[in-house]
């Protein structure tokens, strides 16, 4: 190789990228047409968490001593730390009110919820006359003076206290009791009805919920477990928000690798029927590559969900899946070479970034009261109820965040690197690319006579010397690092690598193009 060049400092991927500040003098929602184009760096936010201020800094809010758990205001002062990390959207995990009763954790499940057309009174900053409507649209006001748009989240079942206000809302079995599904005690399953006839009940309270968000300005909904519900809700749910913003983005929690439903008493509703009745987008199965050994697995997802805007007959896209707040952290799975996979596979495949507050920096959302029985409660639990290695949705808990400070810096590096990415996916070519080993994975993307060549290793315990085939590759051409350990050998219409444990290479390669 005549010329190996190492990119190491951000000015090198801005001058590439030619990115310009996010901020916009007045805020057009343009979420959707930027999530068609995969140009979406979203990060996942516990509202309740996200600017916690835990003073004595033993992981618990202690609101006795004077600290503040995250509410819409206290939200505002992080929001610059976000557009300096690249993101432009934030999904925020569910603003709405959580029950009470028979309830999972010291503060309730934020998707065990209570109201759809109300804002969660925990998200409410007391130290002011403003109003907790007014407070959540100066939030979102200020993220979008920064570029960030703002996606808000729809739990799929209802609480037992909404039961006992609402019991038309819900299935019952035969016993006429309100229905569990699956292992979700806290909640109990929602009556949507079915593709033949919807129950208005249910559907005008997701309704109510539509009209809350718009009124707000938020730009887009996730819906929680959006398969257990026919599409036929979903289609006219959609069809009645479009009318009103044709921008609003509608991300469904759905995977072509899930096939069950929820309960015996409830739909199942497959992924593309969900695109079908309107989604823009979905999960995909991105976080089956903790388990995939091999570099195809991953391939053929891409190729997948590539074919998606064909097959169904209209623009649609997928997330980066890779780690959700349903997802252990990736420090714990596989350490930070993991992480930085993620992070990498994020920027180069043609999905939206997909990240969780506390990712960036390692968090391990490891919590040493965790299922303890608590000092205080304000539910019926008497326990600080949480998921292992994930992060906290059921107390009021610390704010997010690890300690890993190369990891943050290298989280910036793949957002800004992204934009480039981008710009190269409009008009240009993937190439899933031969390799000599099958646990790792190759692909070019090619556009006006130039690629980005990403090579991983899937094996994250040992180093894995792999030969990538590149047809026709000329081995005297420029090559420049962006990411990369160990340097490559190059040969003719080829490249040898020695990876390390979980390694992901990722190069600009000029003057050469595969169509």
């Amino acid at each position: 190789m005549r010329s190996l060049k190492k990119a190491v400092a951000l000015g090198v991927i801005l001058t590439l990228c030619g990115m310009q500040s996010f901020a916009k003098e007045q805020w057009i929602n343009n979420l959707r047409d930027d999530f068609l184009k995969n140009s979406a760096i979203i990060y996942t936010i516990n509202l309740r968490t996200f600017n916690a201020q835990d003073l004595n800094d033993n992981g618990i809010i202690d609101f006795d001593e004077g600290e503040e758990s995250g509410n819409f205001l206290n939200a505002i002062a992080r929001l610059d730390e976000l557009h300096d990390m690249g993101i432009n959207a934030i999904h925020i995990l569910p603003v709405t009110p959580v029950g009470k009763m028979k309830a999972m954790g010291t503060a309730g499940s934020l998707y065990s919820i209570s109201s759809f057309d109300t804002l969660n009174p925990q998200l409410k900053n007391e130290n002011t006359v403003m109003t907790e409507k007014e407070q959540a649209v100066k939030f979102i006001s200020e993220a979008h003076e920064r570029g960030i748009a703002v996606i808000f989240d729809v739990p799929a079942c209802g609480s037992y206290d909404l039961y006992l206000q609402r019991p038309e809302l819900f299935v019952k079995d035969k016993e006429g009791q309100p229905v569990v599904p699956a292992d979700w005690t806290d909640v109990r399953l929602l009556n949507a009805g079915s593709e033949e006839k919807i129950n208005p009940d249910v559907f005008n309270a997701y309704k109510s919920f539509v009209d809350m968000v718009l009124e707000l300005g938020v730009d887009g909904i996730r819906v929680d477990v959006a398969h257990s519900k026919p599409a036929a809700f979903w289609k006219a749910l959609i069809d009645y928000s479009r009318k009103r913003d044709p921008q609003l983005l509608w991300l469904a929690e759905s995977s072509d690798s899930w096939s069950e439903a929820v309960s015996p008493y409830t739909v199942y509703t497959p992924y593309d029927k969900l695109l079908a009745a309107g989604f823009d987008g979905y999960y995909s199965s991105y976080f089956n590559l903790k388990n995939w050994k091999e570099g195809k697995d991953l391939l053929n997802q891409v190729e997948h969900d590539l074919n998606l805007s064909k097959e169904i007959g209209q623009a649609k896209s997928s997330i980066g899946s890779f780690t959700t707040h349903d997802e252990l952290s990736p420090i714990v799975l596989n350490g930070p070479a993991y992480s930085e996979m993620i992070m990498w596979l994020n920027a180069t495949l043609p999905v939206n970034s997909y990240f969780v507050d506390g990712f960036d920096t390692g968090d391990k959302y490891i919590y040493p009261w965790a299922n303890k029985k608590a000092a205080k409660t304000y539910t019926d639990d008497e326990y600080y109820f949480a998921h292992r290695g994930k992060i906290d949705i059921f107390n009021f808990s610390r704010k997010p965040g690890g300690k890993d400070t190369v990891l943050q810096e290298e989280f910036k590096r793949a957002n800004l690197f992204k934009e480039y990415m981008v710009s190269m996916y409009d008009g240009g070519t993937f190439t899933p690319l031969k390799v000599s080993e099958p646990s790792t994975f190759a692909y070019l993307v090619s556009k006006n006579g130039n690629s980005v060549l990403v090579i991983g290793n899937l094996n994250f315990k040992n180093i894995n010397n792999t030969v990538v085939h590149l047809p026709k590759f000329n081995p005297e051409i420029d090559v420049i690092s962006i990411e990369m350990v160990s340097a490559p050998k190059a040969g003719r219409s080829k490249m040898e690598v020695n990876l390390a444990p979980g390694e992901i290479q990722v190069f600009l390669i000029n003057n050469y193009e595969l169509k």
